[in-house]
């Protein structure tokens, strides 16, 4: 490997680590939270948070992700300035709110805790895959003029 990509690597890997120590300071079903929030699956967040991948997080997930995963002010610009410093010539957040809105669900105790989570972590997969899917149509309806929304609507 370069030096340049090497370098590269260790950019990324020091912005992926600061928000991976970030998330394990968090309360549990944080990393579900982030993935709803960004519309992805639990993997991706694995991935954005993973060293040893040299794939960098998207610049449009940054405020998100400062957002969800709640970093106090010094955790926030250390974070961003690692993420500037990986990669010169992208936009690090653009300060933009996180367009979310809450949603509670009273559900039954299933008598379990595993169970419970488990249910837990089904809704916030099924809201992560709405989310994906809606944004996937407004993209669609942007490319075609509108026809892929027009094909949802019933007569």
């Amino acid at each position: 490997m370069s030096d340049a990509k090497e370098n590269s690597a260790r950019s990324i890997a020091a912005y992926k680590l600061m928000l991976r120590r970030a998330l394990d300071n968090r309360p549990s079903g944080t990393r579900l939270k982030l993935a709803a929030a960004l519309g992805t699956n639990r993997s991706f967040i694995s991935q954005i948070t993973n060293p040893g991948y040299p794939i960098p997080i998207p610049a449009q997930h940054l405020d998100v992700i400062c957002e969800v995963c709640r970093l106090a002010p010094a955790e926030k610009a250390e974070f961003l300035e690692a993420y500037r410093a990986a990669h010169p010539g992208r936009a690090a957040g653009q300060n933009r709110q996180a367009q979310s809105r809450n949603l509670t669900l009273t559900l039954p105790d299933l008598g379990d805790e595993r169970r419970n989570q488990a249910m837990e972590r089904a809704i916030l997969d099924f809201a992560a895959s709405l989310v994906h899917y809606t944004r996937e149509l407004d993209r669609r309806s942007k490319s075609d003029g509108g026809a892929a929304a027009a094909d949802l609507e019933t007569p």
